[in-house]
């Protein structure tokens, strides 16, 4: 007897946010079905039209518009960013550099600064147990 495997599928929320795209923003077709993994899969290998276009103009979705920026999601909700962006927007973002938006890089930076020390220290903890004590 063999046991088939059903077609794993998702939401297009769901799928919208593998692709790093604004749902909102993709065509009426892609928002009111399901989408299989295998689907999925070749959005990503051979991406249709528009979904190029969305990635390279937008509107982006907020973790793409915070990654562009270089800031967290909550940094842009600080700043007053609650909405998707599309790529020119974000570049007059970047090219006015608002004070929000310098202080939350300046934030970022020093939270990645501290991640990179907590992973050292981490490592050279595990060497040390790791060493034979002699």
């Amino acid at each position: 007897m063999k046991s088939h495997q059903t077609t794993q599928t998702m939401k297009p929320a769901t799928a919208a946010k593998k692709l790093g795209v604004y749902l909102p923003a993709t065509p009426a077709e892609f928002q009111e079905g399901v989408v299989s993994r295998a689907e999925l899969n070749e959005l990503q290998a051979n991406p249709p039209e528009w979904l190029r276009e969305l990635r390279l103009s937008g509107p982006h979705p907020r973790p793409v518009v915070a990654a562009k920026l270089g800031v967290s999601i909550a940094g842009l909700a600080r700043g007053g960013v609650t909405e998707a962006l599309t790529t020119e927007q974000i570049e007059a973002l970047k090219n006015d550099r608002p004070e929000w938006l310098e202080k939350e890089r300046a934030t970022q930076a020093e939270v990645r600064k501290e991640a990179a020390r907590i992973k050292k220290r981490n490592a050279e903890r595990a060497e040390e147990t790791r060493e034979p004590r002699s």
